[in-house]
């Protein structure tokens, strides 16, 4: 059975799904939420609840929520691979598909990154175009150049 709660953030409506262990999707405001989910605060979307209040305040550096992200296996190596990025810190899909060790993917890390499903908690908006700019968020540019800000203040 697949939860949901809602968290009001700085930058909109978030919707969280869990599948009772783990959380399995973030959903921005104007994504389409599933019919299959049923609404019930569980402990773990709580917590989940809770540690977002903290890192939108500037008080949460890392998530410590168990995360369960379906995806291939290259997508799960680029995905594990971002939580390793520290807050504040800004890569490249280059910089990424070099530290894999699959320098020639770097489209392939933007599109493992444009569609990770628990964006914030796996933090790829702290990953950005070789020339700088911050396209191929799920979220949109608006709210990537928003999380950055947000962090680069609070570093």
């Amino acid at each position: 059975m697949k939860n949901i709660a809602f968290y009001y953030s700085p930058i909109g409506r978030l919707a969280i799904t869990t599948d009772g262990s783990a959380l399995t999707k973030l959903y921005f405001p104007d994504e389409i939420i599933p019919e299959d989910v049923t609404y019930r605060e569980t402990d773990l979307l709580s917590e989940t609840i809770h540690q977002l209040d903290e890192y939108f305040m500037g008080k949460r550096k890392y998530f410590t929520l168990p995360l369960k992200p379906e995806g291939s296996s290259f997508m799960q190596e680029v995905w594990e691979y971002l939580l390793q990025i520290s807050y504040g810190e800004i890569k490249t899909y280059a910089e990424i598909a070099q530290k894999i060790k699959r320098p020639n993917a770097y489209r392939a890390v933007a599109l493992a990154c444009s569609r990770n499903p628990l964006p914030i908690l796996i933090p790829c908006h702290r990953v950005i175009r070789k020339n700088g700019s911050l396209s191929g968020y799920r979220g949109g540019e608006k709210f990537k150049r928003y999380l950055i800000a947000l962090e680069l203040q609070y570093k």
